[in-house]
């Protein structure tokens, strides 16, 4: 006669998936972005009645997180039962489908709120006292485009460019960010073709009620630019071979080499967004044709990972 054996789940190890799942569900504001969305959503007085707004918008934060396209997100619904438990889908549930995907994205596209949704996560992390108003940093940050012309229009996305960086060429676009000087967090966002130049964008990329403005050596003489504001002071790192000729022996160079170190210890922050977005969120290579599609990409991207960083700090407040 064979053995019955109990029902008991003896797998009590957490994945840090499932993990990363649960942090995120007690930071993202969801009520604050469903509202925001709710006005652009299909209320279904007519024909099959659409996917819950917050389930779309999981399945849609699910998508950055985890590097997924719509084909991939509908899939995962299948293999993965913890994306179907976050999603708040139901085991014998309808499943949304890789078009239903599609238009909800496409809908946040139309109205851009994607931007609205930095803007309400920043909103919220003001009011939390995590996002300062005195100081920015700004940076730019390399995204590659595929360079096969092996594609309907047999032809490269025309929206994207090259770029030389070192002694190296690089094919796609560009991600400019304004970051906050005291936590990292990211306030504005602009995505350019990869020839556009770093100091171009840089005025573009302060909220206007700083005070001080930090940025690498690449931006050397953002201050005399047509739209430069007189009222912020920028800290201009030095240029390697300049600083590298300094003597260290001389009192005032040694200050000067000092004052770099100082400089370079708050221009580290802008690096923290960038690697959260390709090391932890895997974005290392435009999803979509077009400055706009790939745009509205970052403008969420950067909100998440704004989430992302401050996290302990949000669910201590929570707690």
């Amino acid at each position: 006669m064979k053995q019955t054996t109990l029902n008991l789940n003896l797998n009590i190890k957490k994945t840090r998936k499932r993990e990363f799942l649960e942090q995120m569900e007690q930071v993202v504001p969801w009520a604050a972005l469903v509202d925001l969305i709710a006005p652009y959503y299909p209320q279904g007085r007519t024909g099959r009645p659409p996917f819950s707004l917050e389930t779309m918008l999981r399945i849609h934060f699910m998508q950055q997180w985890f590097t997924l396209s719509d084909p991939a997100m509908e899939e995962s619904f299948f293999d993965t039962p913890l994306y179907r438990e976050f999603a708040q889908l139901d085991e014998f549930t309808r499943l949304p489908d890789e078009s239903t995907i599609l238009r909800f994205r496409h809908r946040l596209e139309k109205h851009k709120l994607s931007e609205q949704i930095l803007a309400a996560v920043n909103e919220l992390l003001t009011q939390r006292g995590l996002l300062l108003k005195t100081g920015t940093v700004v940076d730019a940050t390399l995204i590659a485009a595929p360079t096969s012309t092996k594609n309907k229009d047999k032809a490269r996305d025309p929206d994207m460019h090259s770029s030389k960086k070192g002694n190296q060429w690089y094919f796609g676009m560009k991600a400019h960010i304004g970051a906050d000087a005291e936590s990292g967090l990211v306030h504005t966002v602009r995505g350019t073709s990869g020839h556009v130049s770093d100091i171009a964008e840089a005025n573009t990329l302060l909220h206007g009620q700083e005070t001080l403005a930090f940025g690498d050596a690449g931006y050397q003489g953002v201050e005399k630019r047509p739209d430069a504001k007189s009222d912020v002071t920028w800290h201009v790192a030095m240029r390697p071979g300049k600083r590298k000729a300094l003597d260290k022996s001389s009192e005032a160079d040694a200050l000067l080499d000092k004052a770099e170190k100082l400089k370079a210890g708050v221009r580290a922050k802008v690096e923290h967004p960038f690697r959260v977005i390709k090391r932890q969120f895997g974005f290392v290579k435009v999803r979509y044709r077009g400055l706009k599609k790939n745009t509205a990409q970052l403008f969420t991207l950067f909100a998440l990972s704004n989430l992302w960083m401050a996290r302990s700090k949000l669910m201590g407040a929570v707690a």
